[in-house]
């Protein structure tokens, strides 16, 4: 059977990614009553792969393989999502390019060219995501602008507007100048800036006096409408009820009594204004006080600022200093670090306006959700997650779901043009409901990207109609996804989906960490520390980038990449490959068929032995990978397939193949064993275990198309046999003592040392029995006797055992006793400095603790190796 002689993943890769789709393996069989069903966290329409991308994907991908191998009819839908300001951003920088903007063209001519723009660059990442291999059933792809989705998010609009959890109202929201659209508070990025805290005298009317207010934005002032100080502060008593003069605005403000004044801040007096900042809009409200705007949508100052006019904000603050400072009415001002919010999405300062937009009610959507997860329905893994999401829900405000874009569910409400009432339906209405009129206007605005986004795991099954695929995968089992998306996306889908299907979406939040560089750092272009997937996958090929990612993939952990990982990796999958590559071309030598029979009888010890560590490590899989423990499974497959399987099991029947043999009991043996590992593997490496699978496994009758859906190992306790294991772990004991006398001796690797083995237990009955296996794999011609070595007999390694002594010519005698001199007068002289600084007071008083910790480990370890070569030196011969 012909393989070929080097690993070149980027061969075959591209064929099975392309072939699994078009063999339909990816659709669920439907066949079983156990459902596994997941949601892709939709990527947005703009975007293009990134790490963090792959590794949220690899995760999915090995837990979605190994259900579906379970024989569970398994579903991964995927799909993406419109990303309203994101995708309007691009294409208006293009439109800008073209030197016009979507203004000119119109909104229904810009909305087709944002669809142009989507069939054109859209399917980016959907491309590369079906290039490294992901396994969903691309036949179930949605699009959050889809008409079915579009559909459901009219239908809980109205829903919740007609059960009084949507309302439009005037509000403190969030305003991005660019953007130009309202955000909600998660949309808001808050940065510890330093600036200044500016005290501005506040003259009081008929009096000398005056109020000193600290403010961090000047220009504000200019709608101030009050000043407030706490009715707790007894500085103030005497100007309760009086007046101030606002400077610059000739305007007289009152003084107010409100908890917004904090003692503790500044000089205990604030500045109101209601119109720029929430919490002087709520205290406003609750003194009936004017809310007069000075910034506009734009950024600029407005008419109310008088002579400032115009401005921008930022050389608006500029100029309101300056003449402050020329009336004497700055006080000081003092260096100050404040978080300022910014814009999500363009880092632009965002501004707290006053507007009229569409919020939904969510405190009576999150009570049931933080039941949901206090009993149990949905669980968080780690659990400490439990503690954020309730942090967040216990405290949440209104959410504002409208947007100033023209890209996205446009709210389906109308408004009418003569009784001024608003009509919300589902469909387009050709009348207003209240008065009859047919002269009605659409509101202007598109919903929140994340409002379509929160209904995902049931419109995407076919809601709000009774779909089969509803039905069947609703509730899902299990969301993967990252922790900054968990208020944005998790949240409301738990919300949305008690509120519309009486369910939790998923029992399941497993949050994976970020993906870091060899230096810890988060990733970033900034940084220029970005690994690109694509590249690396290209270089290392895609299932040892995988590889990499899941060895560092530990719950409540971030994953740190490095190129030493990536390389390892491969050399795994190298390891692999070459392993199938013997077994292949030795099938040939000995006239067997490439075809898994099963396996056979296990009469030898490796055979009883790897059976059962084959046992052990299905069953340590298994374990990990339910319990999302990627990095353990990882970890224990490598361990058995190149250290066991590949460095000891195949090693041994190298030595029991024989020419023309036929299908032996030993070739039926290591062909299980070989394509249980790849099995065992498929999920984490499905490309190379596909390949090497398919050319091990003939296309016959009643044979699966693919080894994705074959069964994934179980353990079975009839395979666990702890005597054999004993028994190969002395074996290997001695065939290891072997070699590391060879390398100490620095033996010709062609050369066959002479040797004594001495044991005093019933290791020397195995001796016996594997002397054959020992005296190869080592190359050595052993001597067994009973009892001790005498002292003195040739080179030495002891045991608990055994003790194994190997004969050498007087040259490679005296080249190990002057290494070993050599060796014991440098680690005599390394414990010596050791000591000292050990003793040193002063050094102890001002080293680290890790540090004198770390010389302590390392004291340990140079006496106990200095120790060996001592015991070493006086074994050998005179």
């Amino acid at each position: 059977m012909q393989i070929e002689k080097v690993y070149e993943p980027q061969r075959f890769e591209p064929h099975w990614a392309r072939w699994w789709i078009d063999s339909g393996v990816f659709r669920p069989s439907g066949a079983s009553e156990r459902v596994f069903a997941l949601v892709i966290p939709p990527p947005n329409v703009t975007g293009s792969l990134h790490m963090g991308h792959m590794l949220e994907h690899t995760e999915i991908d090995v837990t979605i393989r190994w259900h579906r191998m379970r024989g569970e009819n398994t579903l991964w839908l995927p799909g993406t999502d419109h990303a309203g300001i994101a995708t309007q951003m691009v294409v208006e920088r293009k439109l800008a390019e073209e030197g016009t903007d979507r203004r000119t063209l119109g909104r229904e001519e810009f909305e087709r060219r944002v669809w142009a723009w989507k069939r054109e660059y859209g399917d980016t990442i959907k491309r590369q995501m079906i290039r490294l291999g992901v396994s969903c059933d691309w036949g179930r792809e949605r699009f959050t602008l889809d008409p079915g989705l579009s559909r459901a998010v009219r239908e809980v609009f109205v829903r919740l507007y007609e059960k009084g959890l949507i309302y439009r109202g005037e509000y403190m929201v969030n305003w991005c100048p660019r953007c130009h659209t309202a955000l909600s508070d998660l949309e808001v990025v808050k940065e510890e800036t330093a600036g200044n805290l500016w005290h501005i005298r506040y003259p009081v009317n008929g009096s000398d006096r005056a109020l000193v207010v600290a403010t961090t934005r000047p220009e504000t002032m200019l709608g101030d409408t009050a000043v407030a100080i706490n009715p707790k502060d007894e500085r103030y008593g005497d100007v309760h009820g009086r007046t101030v003069q606002l400077p610059l605005m000739d305007r007289e403000i009152p003084v107010i009594l409100d908890t917004l004044a904090d003692p503790e801040f500044g000089t205990g007096v604030v500045k109101v204004t209601p119109a720029h900042d929430p919490n002087d809009f709520e205290a406003g409200k609750r003194h009936n006080l004017p809310k007069i705007r000075v910034i506009d949508e734009t950024g600029k100052m407005t008419a109310e600022a008088g002579r400032y006019a115009g401005l921008d904000r930022f050389e608006a603050r500029l100029r309101v200093v300056a003449d402050l400072d020329d009336l004497g009415l700055i006080e000081k001002i003092e260096p100050y670090h404040f978080a300022i919010g910014k814009c999500q999405r363009c880092k632009t300062v965002v501004e707290p306006l006053i507007s009229t937009q569409w919020f939904v009610k969510m405190k009576p959507l999150a009570e049931p959700a933080i039941r949901a997860v206090e009993d149990g329905r949905v669980q968080f893994v780690p659990e400490t997650w439990v503690k954020t999401y309730n942090e967040w829900m216990y405290n949440i405000r209104d959410w504002c779901i409208s947007r100033q874009l023209w890209w996205g569910h446009r709210i389906p409400a109308w408004y009418c043009g003569d009784c001024g009432a608003i009509t919300v339906s589902r469909e387009t209405p050709t009348a207003c409901v209240h008065c009859g009129s047919g002269w009605l206007t659409q509101d202007p605005d598109v919903l929140d990207t994340w409002f379509s986004s929160a209904l995902w795991p049931f419109s995407t099954l076919g809601w709000p109609d009774d779909t089969v695929d509803l039905r069947t995968y609703y509730p899902t089992s299990l969301l993967i996804t990252g922790f900054d998306i968990l208020f944005f996306w998790v949240a409301r889908m738990i919300m949305m989906g008690l509120e519309f299907m009486g369910d939790v979406p998923f029992r399941q939040v497993y949050i994976h960490g970020l993906v870091r560089d060899a230096e810890r750092q988060k990733m970033s272009k900034t940084r220029g520390n970005v690994i690109d997937p694509l590249e690396v996958t290209e270089q290392f090929g895609t299932d040892a980038v995988r590889l990499s990612l899941l060895l560092g993939a530990a719950p409540g952990t971030d994953i740190v990449l490095t190129e030493e990982r990536m390389v390892s990796s491969r050399a795994f999958a190298n390891k692999i490959w070459n392993a199938a590559r013997f077994l292949y071309l030795n099938m040939e030598r000995s006239g067997v068929e490439p075809e898994v029979r099963g396996p056979g009888a296990a009469e030898t010890l490796e055979d009883r032995w790897i059976f059962s560590r084959l046992n052990r490590c299905a069953e340590a899989a298994n374990r990990a990978i339910e319990q999302y423990r990627y990095h353990e499974a990882a970890q224990v497959l490598w361990q058995f397939v190149w250290h066991e399987f590949c460095d000891w099991y195949v090693e041994i029947k190298k030595l029991r193949f024989q020419d023309n043999s036929g299908l032996t009991n030993d070739w039926r043996n290591v062909l299980s064993v070989f394509e249980m590992s790849l099995r065992l593997l498929h999920p984490m490496m499905p490309f190379l275990t596909e390949e090497l699978w398919q050319r091990l496994t003939p296309d016959k009758a009643g044979r699966p198309v693919s080894i994705a859906l074959t069964g994934y190992p179980q353990s079975d306790p009839a395979l666990a046999d702890k005597t054999a294991e004993k028994e190969m772990e002395i074996l290997q004991e001695i065939i290891t003592a072997a070699r590391n006398l060879r390398a100490d001796m620095k033996a010709d690797p062609k050369q066959q040392l002479d040797g004594t083995l001495y044991s005093r237990t019933e290791t020397l009955e195995l001796a016996v029995q594997y002397i054959d296996v020992i005296q190869k794999l080592a190359n050595v011609r052993l001597e067994l006797r009973p009892g001790m070595s005498p002292r003195g007999g040739g080179i030495l390694r002891s045991t608990p055992e055994f003790d194994l002594v190997l004969q050498a010519p007087a040259v490679q005698i005296e080249a190990q006793r002057q290494r070993l001199e050599k060796e014991i007068q440098q680690l005599e002289k390394v414990i010596a400095g050791s000591k000292r600084q050990l003793a040193d007071d002063t050094f102890l008083s001002r080293a680290p603790v890790p540090v004198v910790d770390g010389i302590r480990r390392k004291l340990a370890d140079y006496e106990a190796q200095l120790e060996k070569s001592r015991s070493a030196l006086e074994g050998l011969p005179a």
